[in-house]
């Protein structure tokens, strides 16, 4: 029969390693084996009265921003799930380690997840990942991009009314430059757009498949353009929701909605900028891609829409009230 002192050495020992499991940060979630493997029948058991984010992590200047942003979206009644897909791989495995404790630690509603891209493809962003997508919509992101509660709600009601359509809050335009040999172009319209930017946009999670899963040999030459020219993956996108629904994008106005990556900041903001900034030839490249996408399937999918859905309509003129200039509908 065993003294007392070797079961209180066994207790202790008990204790230090479930201490010691406790403290151990969480595992990295590991890429999906069948990232295409539909659940039978499909879409059955996804939830429609939340959405997935997806937010696009690369720089390690940016962790500190992307954990904020994570912690803000897990908080979110709209939110049933974060999940951070890093593409960075020369990012060292200590420091994934590290963030993926952290943002675990810090969720709060929803769970956060980090998952290690196997290659820096921006395909890999759409993939549609079945056991880690619990909703029939998806939310994604860059971690440059900070939205407001109130406006990420309002875009989730306008996109259930509007299930087949991207909705978004930054949108371009595709167009023909007639002094350019009649060439396709990316632009900007003042008054119609026809491309919903990935900085933030909410798409049904059936849009992955068609775009990772489906389409057979245009759309697999079509991804190798994204990865020849490391862009462009939102284009194609639009390109596979537009010629699934001959419909347009949806835009949307948000209260705050902030692009940390955008050069217009001022001048001493400690963010890394974005892609469109860090290449002068940005529209340029992807001027390519809509004419490379053009000629692999052969037609222009892409359509127009015009206007914005706002969550309210106001008189907008300023008026001068206890001091400070407000709308004039606006109580100081």
């Amino acid at each position: 029969m065993p003294n007392t002192l070797t079961i209180l050495s066994l207790l202790l020992l008990i204790g230090r390693i479930s201490l010691s499991i406790s403290l151990r940060p969480p595992p990295l979630l590991s890429p999906e084996k069948e990232p295409c493997h539909r659940p039978s029948p499909p879409n059955t058991l996804l939830r429609s009265d939340q959405l997935t984010v997806l937010i696009n992590g690369y720089s390690e200047s940016r962790i500190p921003l992307l954990r904020s942003l994570a912690a803000a979206y897990s908080a979110s009644p709209t939110v049933a799930a974060v999940l951070v897909l890093w593409g960075n791989p020369s990012t060292p495995s200590q420091t994934l380690a590290f963030l993926s404790h952290n943002l675990s630690a810090s969720a709060s509603a929803a769970p956060i997840s980090l998952l290690r891209q196997p290659s820096p493809s921006l395909n890999l962003r759409f993939l549609p990942r079945p056991s880690s997508i619990p909703t029939r919509a998806v939310l994604i992101c860059d971690d440059d991009v900070e939205i407001d509660p109130k406006s990420l709600d309002f875009a989730f009601k306008v996109w259930a009314k509007n299930p087949n359509r991207l909705v978004g809050f930054f949108a371009r335009s595709h167009d023909i430059d007639l002094s350019r040999r009649g060439e396709w172009i990316y632009t900007v319209h003042p008054d119609k757009y026809s491309i919903m930017l990935t900085k933030i946009m909410i798409a049904k999670t059936e849009n992955l498949y068609n775009y990772s899963c489906r389409g057979g040999q245009e759309m697999a030459e079509a991804r190798t353009v994204v990865d020849r020219m490391r862009n462009c993956e939102d284009i194609l996108m639009n390109f596979v929701v537009a010629e699934e629904e001959k419909a347009g994008p949806v835009l949307v106005g948000g209260e705050r909605v902030r692009d940390w990556g955008d050069a217009r900041n001022e001048a001493g903001e400690e963010r890394e900028v974005g892609l469109s900034s860090r290449r002068r030839d940005h529209r340029k490249r992807r001027g390519e891609c809509i004419r490379e996408f053009h000629r692999i399937f052969g037609r222009m999918p892409l359509r127009y829409s015009y206007g914005k859905v706002v969550d309210s309509v106001g008189e907008q003129g300023l008026c001068d009230k206890g001091g400070k200039l407000v709308f004039c509908d606006q109580q100081v």
